[in-house]
């Protein structure tokens, strides 16, 4: 089905008065053009998210009493056949421990819910370099969610979790500065819009300094380029 731009604005009208869910809506993966102003889907939403980027601010935090380290994190892989393959890769990347051109991984699948009832995920991965600890958002190589979908919900994460509490989780100095990342593959779907023409997604980038990061496999080990 090819939605005009009301229709689509109508949907993203529905669905803003929960922003903390906002990435995990359908047409932020909707790909294509709108069929009466020939404009990329996401950059419809980009352009609204632009135009109300207040919004995202009602993302709320939520404090993990407990913290964020989980001592049960030891990067064993159970099921090497498991369809889960963004977990896997995660598992991987911790294994290595040091991806070049980012850091060290320091953990995977950080929760970042305080009680059950709480809607959101889990952070796929952890890295530290030394001064930022980056929220990384793993897409798998053959994914095929956009880049929009990547950046929406890598920022969620971020502005969900509480940073002071997450840095002293891990023992990090108190100055360390916390991003989020998209972090996909090198000619994935998400890699693959950057090389086209969506100013308004790369504005949206740019405001929520929210930089995509790509990886790579050399030698038969990941790491971070900037092709």
């Amino acid at each position: 089905m090819h939605y005009t731009k009301s229709q689509l604005l109508t949907e993203i009208e529905k669905a803003r008065h929960n922003m903390q869910l906002f990435y995990t809506e359908e047409f932020i993966n909707y790909k294509g053009r709108t069929r009466d102003t020939d404009e990329y889907y996401t950059e419809v939403v980009c352009e609204w998210l632009l135009q109300n980027i207040e919004r995202l601010n009602e993302i709320p935090t939520i404090t993990r009493k407990k913290g964020y380290f989980t001592a049960t994190h030891s990067g064993t892989i159970k099921n090497p056949n498991s369809n889960r393959s963004e977990e896997l890769i995660a598992l991987k990347m911790f294994q290595q421990s040091h991806i070049p051109g980012l850091g060290k991984i320091i953990d995977y699948q950080t929760p970042l819910k305080n009680k059950a009832a709480d809607s959101v995920g889990k952070i796929d991965l952890l890295s530290y370099d030394g001064k930022t600890l980056r929220i990384l958002e793993l897409k798998k190589p053959d994914t095929e969610e956009t880049m929009l979908r990547c950046v929406i919900e890598a920022y969620t994460y971020w502005k969900t979790a509480d940073k002071a509490t997450l840095i002293k989780s891990f023992d990090l100095p108190l100055d360390t500065t916390v991003k989020a990342n998209p972090f996909v593959f090198v000619d994935s779907n998400p890699y693959n819009e950057m090389t086209q023409d969506r100013p308004k997604l790369k504005k949206l980038i740019e405001t929520l300094d929210c930089k995509p990061l790509y990886i790579k496999k050399l030698n038969g080990k990941y790491i971070v380029t900037e092709d």
